[in-house]
């Protein structure tokens, strides 16, 4: 959760290096322009997004109470044209959101770091309650159109198949699950094959290097030097 301003501008850059997005000292006058015309609606809504949690968790004066309804408004009209139902403090740092398109996560929902989720993914309640949603553990992998729901908790380092209907906990680390309903279908896996873990790239340092456009197999290489 976002406390304070390190907090806030943490999860940014942690963000922006899931996304892929390249450091803005970096960009160029054409790149800027560019983004200016054609704006990363994506990246837009997660630094919309970090921005309402960073004003929503802390104590507000008066010109943040009222930054905070701008703020606010910009992330239910993002929220709007991407179809993504995403309540705040729900994910972790290292967040990245692959695709437009329908993405429903319920309030309750608790997601550690390092997060990629696809389009069609519905995280929920167990049927009848408010309050009984999933937690996911660190460097969660979810393909498109997996449905996750119930008190449920899924191990870090899991990789969820697409269309799969979880509805029970996993709770043994580096493994796929997939099927209707779901089940173990791999052991062992190497997450970093499939996300990148933008945290660890922060505590190591790399992320002063330029790593936007770089694949998740290329940058795990670097991480594990």
């Amino acid at each position: 959760m976002i406390n304070n301003k390190t907090d806030y501008y943490f999860y940014l850059e942690a963000d922006r290096i899931a996304l892929s997005k390249p450091r803005k000292e970096s960009l160029s006058f054409i790149s800027n322009v560019k983004s200016f015309f054609f704006p990363d609606y994506i990246w837009m809504f997660q630094k919309t997004l970090r921005k309402l949690e960073f004003l929503k968790n802390k104590n507000k004066n008066v010109f943040e109470k009222a930054t905070y309804f701008f703020v606010l408004k910009k992330y239910y009209r993002l929220s709007y044209q991407l179809g993504f139902t995403i309540p705040v403090n729900v994910f972790g740092p290292g967040l990245s959101i692959a695709h437009y398109g329908t993405i429903i996560i319920n309030s309750g929902t608790k997601v550690g770091a390092n997060c990629r989720i696809h389009a069609g993914v519905n995280i929920g309640t167990e049927a009848g309650y408010s309050d009984k949603a999933p937690v996911l553990g660190n460097n969660i992998y979810i393909a498109p159109g997996a449905k996750i729901f119930g008190q449920i908790i899924i191990a870090d380092n899991t990789a969820i198949a697409a269309n799969a209907v979880v509805n029970k906990s996993f709770e043994m680390a580096n493994t796929a699950i997939g099927g209707i309903p779901s089940k173990v279908i791999s052991e062992n896996i190497d997450i970093d094959d499939m996300l990148i873990r933008a945290t660890a790239i922060i505590e190591s340092g790399l992320n002063n290097k330029e790593l936007s456009g770089m694949p998740a197999r290329e940058i795990k290489k670097l991480l594990n030097k």
